[in-house]
């Protein structure tokens, strides 16, 4: 089914200059579809560190709703209530609840809770980070949603933070847990998204 959600662009044109100027949080929506791209790359993260809290079958079952919640608002309701009731989360899950926040501001309609929702977002994020500073996997989810969040709103403060502490993870081959798939893909990633020096995309594509 197809993804839908308002655009200033389908309005009659004598009104679209109009409700863009009134609305600018509305070009926040069409970023935020971008997560699809996200959370494509989060089917294949590591779930290692996640085994301590959920069982083998909730697991495998939190991979797939996680892409299906891309376009299901309850379901991303229902995944961030049952990850938030979890006790002693761990840094991994923490950044997964986190996600799953900067999914509702894409499902919201209204521009203001869409902002409340990034903002609690990266909260959660640097709960995550603060519980696991090493993580490269953890500094990629927030990278990715400050990347793809606009510049304009002010919440893009840690993309140079997290950028190079990644770049530190692949000088030193030092992934952690992560497989060789996220690997590839998070170097991918780092490159295409045009924030990084020419140094640094020198080792990024030596991963791919």
């Amino acid at each position: 089914m197809e993804l839908r959600i308002f655009n200033p662009y389908s309005l009659p044109k004598r009104l679209q200059a109009s409700q863009k100027n009134r609305f600018p949080f509305l070009t926040f929506a069409t970023h935020m579809l971008k997560l699809k791209f996200l959370f494509f790359l989060i089917f294949v993260l590591g779930f290692q560190l996640v085994r301590a809290q959920l069982s083998s079958k909730e697991i495998a079952n939190l991979k797939v709703d996680l892409v299906k919640a891309v376009e299901d608002p309850k379901l991303t309701d229902s995944l961030s209530n049952k990850l938030n009731k979890l006790q002693n989360k761990n840094g991994l899950i923490t950044a997964y609840a986190g996600t799953l926040e900067a999914l509702k501001a894409k499902h919201a309609w209204n521009p203001y809770n869409k902002i409340k929702y990034v903002k609690l977002s990266l909260k959660t994020m640097q709960k995550a980070i603060d519980l696991d500073k090493e993580n490269m996997e953890i500094r990629f989810m927030r990278f990715s949603i400050e990347h793809f969040t606009p510049g304009f709103l002010g919440f893009s403060k840690d993309l140079t933070l997290d950028r190079k502490e990644i770049v530190k993870h692949y000088q030193s081959n030092n992934f952690g847990v992560a497989n060789a798939e996220l690997i590839k893909n998070v170097a991918k990633f780092m490159i295409e998204s045009k924030r990084c020096t020419p140094a640094e995309i020198k080792i990024f594509k030596k991963y791919i």
